[in-house]
């Protein structure tokens, strides 16, 4: 199958195969305290759930995308739903925490086949400000994922036990798997498929990672979206105990941060064409700076959080992440034609790694205290700034639709 998939339909698919990841991830908040009771288990303990699929998500990065430049995106992308089907089985079915947190790893290590090769997938088939808007609708619908999740996963403990929640990622890998098998074709032929050696793929891997431009992107992005990763981490401290809400008003956090994020990427994709890359870019780390001093103004000014003002903050900083997003990413993607499915790879991996050591790391340390949480997500969005404003000091990006050359030479 080499056919070309019509942007609306690739849109679809490809926004529901990015959903993996928020809803293995933020379905289960509700259950934290039904978990905990069950295997003895503290906030803490919890924790590692989240980071022991986030750490195994992150090494498997490092594979999907190169796997998809050798022998196509499609049987990669049904080869991981697959597996993430039987390690939901298995995260259902689990007796202990351990039992738990191995099956995690291995939702982790397949979860990100969906997000990964499908920007691949998304280059593949369109270039320039085509390539943009597409992006924006997969973020529009991705978006939608982590404001649902939650809500899904208390409705579901309304009225079965924290198993139920697993028994409903089987079957949405099921349903994205026979979306993708009858709706999905192949963008990446045969003849634009290389096999690499271990030893050319580790070398192409350097390659790319230790491109000084590659690096300033990735931290830029990684850094601008840890800050509010920080919260998604904390959530289940941040509704429930500092905002007092119930185990079934999860909604109450996601749905607004979660309308800045869809309603940035509708906002990128009418701008594609219209606005340079720099400037779009710019006006969004602007949006998140802004999100940032507002967040610590307010936990200053009130000791004691409470909706609705609580969340605004955060909602800015997702309409400004996501008109950041796809401008960093199609730029990595740009920097290497040839090897896209490499370059999504390193460029999650980064993602990852920080993520994983958000949620193992700063959530715990900070999420006993609203300011702290407020002050560390600054010093995040900060840090993405800096990194962004060191790229575009130095070169500027191209205008859309011209590629940033920096690809390695032929093996």
């Amino acid at each position: 199958m080499t056919a070309t998939p019509t942007r609306r339909r690739l849109a679809l698919i490809l926004g529901g195969l990015a959903m993996i990841g928020p809803f293995s991830i933020d379905t289960m908040f509700p259950a934290f305290p039904q978990i905990g009771a069950q295997f003895g288990a503290d906030k803490v303990a919890l924790q590692q759930t989240i980071s022991a699929y986030l750490l195994a998500y992150a090494l498997m990065s490092l594979v999907h995308g190169p796997l998809s430049d050798a022998i196509g995106r499609r049987r990669v992308i049904l080869g991981g739903l697959c597996v993430f089907a039987l390690a939901s089985v298995g995260c259902a079915l689990a007796t202990s925490l351990p039992m738990l947190l191995t099956f995690r790893a291995l939702q982790g290590m397949s979860a990100g086949v969906g997000l990964i090769v499908g920007r691949a997938v998304i280059r593949d088939v369109f270039q320039g400000q085509y390539a943009q808007k597409l992006m924006s609708q997969v973020s529009m619908i991705f978006g939608i994922a982590p404001a649902l999740a939650p809500i899904l996963g208390g409705w579901i403990l309304g009225w079965e036990r924290w198993p139920a929640i697993f028994w409903f990622l089987v079957l949405f890998a099921l349903a994205l798997l026979a979306m993708t098998w009858f709706g999905l074709p192949e963008t990446h032929p045969p003849e634009a498929r290389f096999r690499p050696r271990p030893k050319e793929l580790l070398r192409n891997h350097a390659y790319i990672f230790l491109n000084r431009r590659f690096q300033r992107f990735a931290a830029a992005g990684a850094f601008n979206f840890a800050a509010l990763f920080l919260y998604i981490a904390s959530a289940p401290a941040f509704v429930l105990d500092h905002l007092g809400l119930k185990e079934d008003q999860f909604g109450w956090f996601f749905v607004p941060t979660i309308a800045g994020m869809v309603f940035g990427s509708f906002l990128s994709g009418r701008a594609a064409g219209r606005v340079s890359g720099t400037r779009l870019a710019g006006m969004g780390f602007a949006l998140c700076g802004a999100a940032a001093a507002l967040n610590i103004g307010y936990n200053l000014l009130v000791p004691s959080p409470s909706m609705p003002w609580a969340v605004v903050p955060m909602a800015i900083n997702a309409l400004g992440i996501s008109l950041v997003f796809p401008i960093l990413t199609l730029a990595i993607l740009d920097m290497y034609p040839r090897q896209r499915g490499a370059a999504s790879s390193l460029q999650a991996f980064t993602s990852l790694i920080l993520q994983s050591t958000v949620a193992g790391v700063f959530s715990p340390m900070l999420s006993h205290a609203p300011l702290h949480l407020a002050l560390g997500a600054a010093a995040f969005t900060l840090i993405g700034f800096l990194f962004w404003w060191w790229e575009i000091t130095r070169t500027r990006l191209p205008p859309e639709g011209e590629p940033v050359a920096a690809e390695p030479p032929a093996l």
